[in-house]
């Protein structure tokens, strides 16, 4: 029991601040939606930052989990590169922002122990993104300039770009469809 308590607490906070970011939601916020008292939010997690920092923990390894399935996938390496966008592309469906990418907007208002995690989330999505961009250059179907590592760190800031741009729009997901697709295939193209 106290465990399925503590992931709906996760679940309804991580929709918190992945649609409104750090400073706009409380315990009040979560205690009123998952209909439990502040004080037992703080039996599971003293403070907001712990609650943040296991939320972070608990999204980056879903965003590895998806990665691994991609990568395991029979999809050709253009593929992949698509069905990595559509992780951000997904999120919108439901009004939501990477979660990273929200903390990251108020990174200055947040302690180390998030800072460190968001740090962590980053690295490992770009370490994965390197990986899949250097076997398509090893199999010459592309080039990254200056770098794949450049290339990867344009990606990620790219998709979650255009996930914030899209986000203003009336139809989120066709407008994330429609700035990120055609780029994706010019640059990484079918062969």
């Amino acid at each position: 029991m106290e465990n399925s308590t503590a992931q709906r607490i996760l679940d309804v906070a991580q929709g918190m601040v992945r649609n409104r970011g750090y400073s706009a939601f409380s315990y009040a916020d979560i205690s009123k939606e998952v209909g439990i008292r502040k004080a037992s939010i703080h039996y599971h997690f003293p403070s907001k930052d712990e609650l943040v920092v296991e939320l972070v923990k608990r999204y980056r390894e879903g965003m590895g989990k998806a990665c691994d399935r991609i990568s395991h996938s029979n999809s050709s390496l253009d593929q992949q590169i698509i069905q990595f966008a559509n992780l951000y592309r997904d999120g919108l469906k439901n009004e939501q922002i990477c979660l990273c990418a929200m903390l990251a907007a108020d990174f200055a208002v947040l302690p180390q122990s998030i800072h460190d995690e968001i740090q962590v989330f980053f690295s490992e999505t770009e370490v994965w993104l390197i990986n899949l961009l250097q076997q398509g250059c090893d199999d010459d179907l592309w080039t990254c300039q200056p770098s794949v590592t450049q290339e990867a760190k344009g990606l990620i800031a790219m998709l979650q770009g255009a996930q914030l741009l899209a986000r203003s729009s009336e139809n989120s997901t066709s407008t994330f469809e429609q700035i990120v697709y055609p780029l994706l295939k010019a640059k990484f193209p079918k062969r």
